[in-house]
């Protein structure tokens, strides 16, 4: 009986917890439709689409979009690069130190935003950049690694070294081994990765604010247009536009890690 009890107190708190996560979602979701451009009553006084059009049609709102696009897709592209090279680095080597630098490369996703906002401004300014595109790109590059990393690494470590030895043993060159033995393993972790650090560096808004300066990201136009009450409507469809692409990628991101654990635990049973 007390284990029954249990069990629904915290389906109940998992419960809560899911509708206070996810309720202010909805809010924005049905705001959006909303007839009135400054009233938040509840419910809505009338439902419509003008909003949509409202929002498509501001040329600022795409060009912060592709702004932010092309600032994620550039450091996700770094982060594949350098993240799985760190990782295969890490993932089989004994040194000393080593904890240390693990800590060191997981630091910047674990430190509040403004830390590392105000980190990076400060050395951008001592290298004598000037704030924008190529800032930010680092900026975001720095917590993007890290999440490849972590998927990197932790396929690697559930990889049985005794496939690269067998392709070795067999005659394969290193180029041979990588590309037939480990890549396989590694491509669903790497896209993975890079489909995680693209959402997280699409809707960045605290590291951006420190390394943009006049540049504006879409999550910035989304900053400054709150104050603007007339435009709360419009707000909130364009934060719609940014969930849809943000929760896409996670989601994918989550299949394909979830997908390959089954044939990386067999292959290192064998």
């Amino acid at each position: 009986m007390r284990s029954e009890r249990s069990s629904w107190g915290l389906r109940v708190a998992a419960y809560l917890g899911v509708a206070f996560l996810h309720i202010p979602l909805l809010l924005i979701i049905l705001y959006a439709f909303t007839s009135e451009d400054r009233t938040y009553t509840f419910p809505p006084p009338g439902l419509t689409l003008k909003w949509f059009g409202v929002a498509f049609a501001r040329q600022d709102m795409w060009a912060a979009l592709w702004l932010s696009v092309r600032v994620a897709t550039v450091a996700t592209l770094i982060a594949l690069a350098l993240g799985a090279m760190v990782a295969a680095a890490m993932a089989r080597a004994r040194f000393r130190g080593k904890d240390s630098i693990s800590l060191l490369i997981t630091l910047p996703i674990a430190l509040p935003g403004i830390v590392t906002g105000i980190a990076l401004l400060s050395s951008i300014k001592r290298a004598g950049l000037e704030p924008g595109l190529a800032t930010i790109v680092i900026g975001h590059a720095t917590f993007c690694i890290v999440t490849v990393y972590n998927n990197v690494v932790a396929r690697l470590r559930r990889l049985s070294p005794s496939q690269l030895e067998a392709s070795q043993d067999l005659g394969a060159r290193p180029f041979q081994t990588f590309r037939y033995v480990l890549l396989p393993h590694l491509a669903t972790a790497l896209l993975a990765g890079g489909l995680l650090a693209f959402a997280l560096s699409f809707d960045e808004v605290i590291v951006t604010t420190f390394t943009a300066g006049a540049e504006q990201t879409l999550p910035i136009w989304l900053f400054g247009e709150l104050f603007k009450p007339r435009q709360r409507p419009v707000t909130n469809v364009v934060a719609i536009l940014v969930m849809l692409v943000t929760l896409l990628p996670i989601l994918l991101s989550q299949r394909l890690t979830q997908g390959h654990e089954e044939m990386d635990g067999a292959g290192k049973s064998t």
